[in-house]
């Protein structure tokens, strides 16, 4: 048998007006008065315009079309066929992909027994799973098969593949939809099943079943099948597996030219052996027994019957998409899963822990360690070791503790630089009549660099330095603080003040004061951070520096409070912090809003302050290091909130380091080096640090530091000099 070829009968006639074949039959339809017309073109219209990328703007100048459907007596005006399927399947982006959408539009699937078999291929359908859909069944519809079958009383005696196809037609005018309503007889498997990728099969007839499985592991046709009973889905992969026995061998050495010559007695044991009788449900199981006595045929429920859908809905997704799927079968049983309900975990705020008791040491040698501790370091690592003697502090850069982005060692040469800023801030402020030298050393050729790549020696001098003395105390209250800030300008004395300090270090400010650089600025440094969530080895090194209160050690790393996120925005750092999650958003070339926060709040700064040395080796880094501390504390001393931003390109100096930090963006990060020092000026310096300067409210909270004896390898208790230390 043939499938039918009256497509009036159950598919929509679709009609182009700039035709001249077609706009005559427009105009005989839109003159019969019993002909109902909807036009919600221009709805779909500008919802098509919302939708689209930049790259898809020629199918907003697609021309409409018309579909009349002959049952409703209708016609509907519609997006012509690449606009309408765009925009139909919008929904579905990012949990199918556009690449992916277009792959599977190409599949053909057939469908035998369309009771069940009506909700699968709907289901295909409108999720776009198919391209072609052949629907095959000899049946009408009953008034008995509305508790499943979504159809209604209008369709009551109506072929069931006549009443799909007009459902799916409903759905979308375009699809292929290829109804037999003879069913499957004869030779009409072969031609039903001939170019398919696909075949669901849900008919009740174990001679049509096996018949079907037969024809389908000969043309090496996958064959996908759900029962309604516990959520059962049945694959059988021929096409990887062209060999393989029928039903999973269930029903063993099976004869299927033979099994139309038994009687339903007969097939009884065959169909046992089918269901795995001794998996079903009670109920299942006794209405099995009475088929044939107070039952007409084999119960199903609705909602057994969609969750079944769902299911071979998938297994197609898979085998369009050459994802995984093996032959065998699984039960998504929902009563099972309610049986084991239970409250859902309710999140509490993380409880802080108490803040330890700071103790103060009172002799000098202590006061400057304690100074060089507050510095800042990239993710409050602390990179370093400290050694203590009698007249000199020496800070040593501990290589173990850096970071993808912190291309050799020159973010943590900052950080050195920065505790040296503070020790000698602190012997200036305390000593009496002394003053810091600070020596920076590289490893000689014959040194291992790798053990110690940088050291800082703070050594006590008489004399006197009023202008790092003057920053100690702001040292003593520096923070980071990333509240969001109300834009302000900057004094010419602040200004002069910053740049003094940079200056007074052997480095060079400067500031980005107009609001175009700091919007352009923004720009930039949210498309870095976006790159910083989508590279995983820099998404996963950001993560591990969150510190959870009540749940990390906060001696180190970045108290998530210290975000200054809201209570409704806190709860985003779960999702963020998925490498899965970063891996999708990667894979399509997403995640414009990973970048959101910071463009936000670079946006609301008063000033970009970029500190930059003249050379290229770590101790011009540390020198940078040193003024970035001093522009720091003397910014905070003027009552401006200070905020450090460390994009991946900051340190890269060579194609090669931004290939380091990220192999898959490293021409993005590049160009996005270069457009930020062309924005600064920076050209030819490099640059140590930017710092984000603000007026906000105070920070909620401060970084705290490792314990003093984990990174002092030896304290003394003597002092330069028989003097207490003064008070400064």
């Amino acid at each position: 048998m043939t499938p039918s070829r009256d497509r009036v009968s159950f598919g929509a006639v679709v009609l182009d007006d700039s035709r001249a074949e077609d706009a005559g039959a427009l105009a005989d339809l839109r003159a019969d008065a019993t002909i109902e017309t909807i036009d919600t073109w221009a709805v779909q219209h500008e919802a098509l315009l919302r939708a689209l990328t930049t790259d898809e703007s020629e199918l907003a100048d697609e021309a409409p079309r018309w579909a009349y459907y002959s049952w409703r007596r209708s016609l509907v005006k519609i997006l012509g066929p690449q606009s309408f399927r765009r925009l139909r399947l919008d929904r579905n982006r990012n949990l199918v992909t556009i690449d992916e959408q277009d792959r599977l539009g190409q599949l053909r699937v057939g469908v035998v027994g369309l009771s069940s078999g009506h909700v699968i291929a709907h289901t295909l359908a409108a999720q776009g799973l198919c391209g072609e859909l052949r629907l095959a069944d000899f049946d009408e519809l009953e008034l008995s098969n509305l508790n499943r079958v979504p159809a209604s009383v209008f369709d009551l005696g109506l072929n069931k593949a006549i009443a799909t196809a007009r459902r799916i037609a409903e759905l979308d005018p375009y699809l292929s939809v290829q109804p037999w309503p003879a069913g499957l007889v004869g030779d009409s498997v072969e031609e039903f099943l001939d170019g398919l990728d696909v075949v669901i099969e849900e008919c009740d007839s174990l001679d049509v079943k096996a018949l079907v499985r037969q024809e389908s592991r000969a043309r090496q046709l996958p064959v996908v099948m759900a029962t309604s009973d516990r959520g059962r889905i049945d694959v059988e992969r021929f096409d990887l597996e062209p060999d393989r026995p029928l039903f999973h061998g269930l029903l063993g050495a099976l004869d299927v030219a033979g099994l139309s010559q038994l009687s339903s007695q007969q097939k009884i044991p065959h169909v046992m052996r089918l269901v795995e009788h001794t998996g079903l449900s009670a109920r299942a199981a006794a209405s099995l027994l009475e088929v044939g006595q107070s039952l007409a045929t084999w119960p199903q429920l609705a909602g057994d019957v969609t969750l079944g859908a769902g299911g071979v809905a998938e297994a197609v997704r898979r085998i369009g998409l050459a994802e995984p799927l093996s032959s065998g079968r699984v039960q998504l049983d929902v009563g099972a899963a309610l049986d084991l309900i239970e409250e859902p975990p309710i999140p509490q705020p993380p409880v802080p822990p108490e803040e330890p008791e700071e103790k103060r040491p009172e002799d000098l040698i202590g006061i400057v360690v304690t100074a060089a501790l507050r510095a800042p370091s990239g993710g409050n690592s602390q990179p370093w070791a400290i050694e203590a003697h009698d007249q000199s502090v020496e800070i040593t850069l501990n290589p173990a503790l850096t970071t993808t982005m912190d291309l050799g060692f020159r973010g943590s040469a900052v950080a050195i630089g920065a505790a040296a800023f503070n020790a000698s801030a602190a012997v200036a402020a305390v000593g009496n009549d002394v003053m810091a030298q600070v020596d920076y050393l590289e490893p000689t050729g014959a040194e291992p660099a790798e053990q110690w790549p940088l050291r800082a020696t703070v050594r006590f001098v008489p004399g006197n330095d009023p202008a790092r003395a003057a920053l100690y105390p702001a040292l003593l209250h520096r923070e980071t603080n990333r509240h969001f800030g109300a834009p302000t300008s900057l004094t010419d004395d602040v200004q002069e003040a910053l740049g003094s300090a940079a200056a007074r270090e052997g480095a060079r400010l400067c500031l980005l004061t107009e609001r175009a650089q700091i919007d352009s600025a923004a720009d930039i440094l949210a498309t870095a951070d976006r790159i910083r969530y989508l590279t995983p080895a820099l998404h996963a090194e950001m993560m591990s520096e969150l510190r959870w209160p009540g749940a990390d050690a906060m001696d180190s790393g970045i108290d998530v409070r210290s975000l200054e996120l809201d209570a409704g925005t806190l709860p985003v750092l779960d999702l963020l912090a998925r490498p899965d999650v970063m891996a999708a958003l990667a894979a399509w070339d997403a995640g414009r809003v990973l970048g959101a926060d910071t463009r936000a709040r670079v946006a609301s700064s008063s000033a970009l302050a970029v500190i930059t040395v003249a050379g290229t080796e770590l101790t011009d880094y540390a020198r940078g290091g040193a003024a970035a501390e001093a522009v720091w504390v003397t910014a905070q001393d003027r009552g401006l909130s200070v905020q450090p931003i460390s994009p991946a390109f900051l340190y890269a100096q060579s194609d090669g380091d931004f290939l380091e930090v990220s192999r898959d963006r490293a021409t993005e990060l590049s160009d996005l080096s270069a457009r930020f020092g062309a924005l600064s000026g920076v050209a030819g310096d490099a640059p140590a640090l930017i710092l984000r300067l603000a007026v906000t409210p105070p920070a909620t909270v401060k970084s705290r530091r490792r314990n003093m004896n984990s990174v002092v390898r030896r304290y003394s208790d003597s002092n330069v000099s028989q003097d207490s230390p003064r008070q400064p």
